[in-house]
């Protein structure tokens, strides 16, 4: 199915995929840094890549927290993007009247983890006839998803994957069940493994998430060791001050050395 993205590269290549991007869209200028570096070491490495940010964030705990620059301003800088590096583009939909803006200017929509069971929502993005990432909620299973694939099999798509991000674990933790990446591939689907989504520390009394990214390496080996069809990563050059996410973000610095060896795990891991 990854070959059927639009733009996607390096099919071949036996690699993980990618998608990897900003948390959110922040602005022109950094967006365009991001993914000029991170189309760089991906050539490089021949790592298949889609840039990921979302056009706006929906389900922050604080009125007053970041949001977006503009639905339109942010769809419009992903398809620069996509234009510009010649990549494919996802992006978060929060209601079902969202499909189909957000289909005209991106190559995979992707369901939240807190909405994927909205039939409605998973009804509209497939009836786009885009790619379908869903977010596996914090508080199912991996067996469970399979009706998450249905609703929008049944709705007529078959590009749907799937994406681990970890459960609760307790009020303000995140585990990451490596049983559910199996489970979740039992569906005939791609099954990516959100690293920096998995580490977050939710629920904070500030209203402001928090992280764990010292861990982002050992969740992304262990990954990688089960078998995981892709990864994703939210990065950015100054995660102390990115405008969402920033506490479980990877600094872009630190993206190349990561997925360099990541590539060389996944290759001993094909071996076997």
């Amino acid at each position: 199915m990854i070959n059927q993205i639009p733009k996607i590269k390096h099919t071949d290549s036996g690699n993980f995929f990618l998608l990897a991007g900003p948390c959110a869209i922040e602005g022109e200028d950094i967006a365009m840094r991001i993914a000029e570096k991170i189309v760089r070491i991906t050539n490089d490495l021949k790592i298949p890549y889609v840039f990921k940010g979302s056009y706006r964030k929906a389900n922050r705990s604080r009125l007053d927290s970041f949001t977006g620059i503009g639905d339109e301003k942010a769809l419009k800088i992903l398809r620069k993007v996509s234009e510009t590096f010649d990549v494919p583009t996802v992006t978060d939909i929060h209601e079902s009247h969202e499909a189909a803006l957000a289909a005209e200017y991106v190559d995979i929509l992707q369901i939240p983890a807190f909405l994927c069971r909205q039939t409605d929502l998973l009804v509209a993005a497939a009836e786009t006839g885009k790619v379908v990432n869903v977010k596996k909620g914090q508080f199912l299973s991996g067996g469970s998803m399979q009706f998450a694939v249905n609703k929008i099999r049944e709705s007529g798509n078959d590009l749907v994957m799937l994406t681990e991000r970890g459960n609760s674990f307790g009020y303000q933790d995140m585990i990451v069940d490596y049983r559910g990446i199996p489970e979740m591939q039992a569906n005939n689907c791609p099954v990516v493994l959100d690293i920096t989504h998995s580490l977050q520390q939710p629920n904070q009394t500030s209203g402001v998430t928090g992280g764990k990214p010292e861990l982002i390496e050992t969740v992304a080996k262990a990954g990688i060791a089960v078998g995981v069809d892709g990864i994703f990563i939210e990065t950015h050059p100054d995660p102390a001050n990115a405008k969402s996410d920033g506490a479980n973000m990877l600094h872009l610095d630190n993206l190349e050395n990561l997925l360099t060896k990541l590539v060389k795990l996944r290759q001993t891991v094909i071996n076997l």
